[in-house]
């Protein structure tokens, strides 16, 4: 009896150094690049910039005008090769798209990491916002499941219009301790990405949209970012969707739409959008 104590005893302790060697791998996806994003009637810009410590990201600008228009910037999930999302440009009525690809992404060089994906999320915010075909007081930052958290960190450290956030979580400390409730995950995990640490001191209105079904990051996660949130906030919930189908609802694209639109139409001032009938 004692032998298989120790015996299960190291094979968790191989176990615990594994997960935390390992967990890079197991947080970033990394994908290869896909073909070249395409959509009728938009104009498909390759964008490539510097990060502050020299590494190269890559990704795409989707316009669908050549005057100054609004942006949404987009941080795709961890299993996500981002810049096919500039081929969704149509659904955002008339905003342009810029999706850049995390580091090891894509065509993105170098390794990801939580702070790597803060810096540069500043990176390319302002890069955004030199451009002359770039309203910067119009910048909207989308974030989709890992994406929601760099999106939040975006928020609280630029003023944008607005933010749009996808199955959100809020820490993905909570996330790996329900997924792995066997292992000391709290004391692991070196890529936090605590976005409700951050969420009080975020004005920008946001759309929040989580997935009824969603196993990864289920809905309660994404109701403790909402209710620590310090702006306006619409929370759209779609009872079927699950975390990888969620866009598949047709209430997604139309939620994202509206919430666009109504900053569209808000005045020069990033706080001046309204939150829609159901937000908190």
């Amino acid at each position: 009896m004692i032998d298989a104590l120790k015996l299960v005893a190291v094979a968790f302790l191989v176990l615990v150094l594994a997960s935390w060697l390992l967990q890079e791998r197991m947080i970033f996806l990394r994908q290869p690049a896909g073909a070249p994003p395409h959509a009728p009637g938009v104009r498909m810009e390759k964008v490539t910039l510097s990060a502050p410590d020299g590494t190269r990201l890559a990704g795409w600008l989707a316009r669908q005008s050549e005057e100054r228009a609004p942006l949404v910037v987009y941080f795709g999930g961890n299993a996500e090769e981002a810049s096919g999302m500039a081929s969704a440009a149509p659904r955002m009525r008339g905003w342009s798209v810029l999706a850049v690809n995390y580091r090891g992404y894509g065509e993105s060089g170098g390794s990801p990491g939580e702070r790597a994906l803060y810096s540069d999320a500043l990176a390319i915010h302002d890069y955004a916002a030199a451009r002359a075909d770039v309203d910067p007081r119009r910048i909207v930052a989308m974030g989709r499941s890992l994406g929601s958290g760099v999106a939040t960190w975006l928020a609280a450290n630029r003023a944008l219009a607005g933010v749009v956030l996808i199955t959100p979580y809020d820490s993905l400390v909570e996330v790996g301790a329900r997924a792995y409730p066997f292992l000391p995950v709290r004391w692991l995990l070196r890529h936090r990405f605590d976005s409700r640490s951050r969420a009080p001191s975020v004005r920008a209105p946001a759309l929040m949209i989580a997935a009824g079904t969603d196993t990864i990051v289920p809905p309660e996660l994404g109701m403790r970012l909402r209710d620590a949130w310090g702006g306006p906030v619409s929370w759209v919930l779609l009872p079927q969707a699950g975390h990888i189908d969620v866009d598949g609802d047709p209430r997604y694209w139309a939620s994202i739409a509206a919430f666009l639109a109504g900053l569209a139409s808000a005045s020069g001032d990033p706080g001046a959008a309204q939150s829609s009938p159901g937000s908190r």
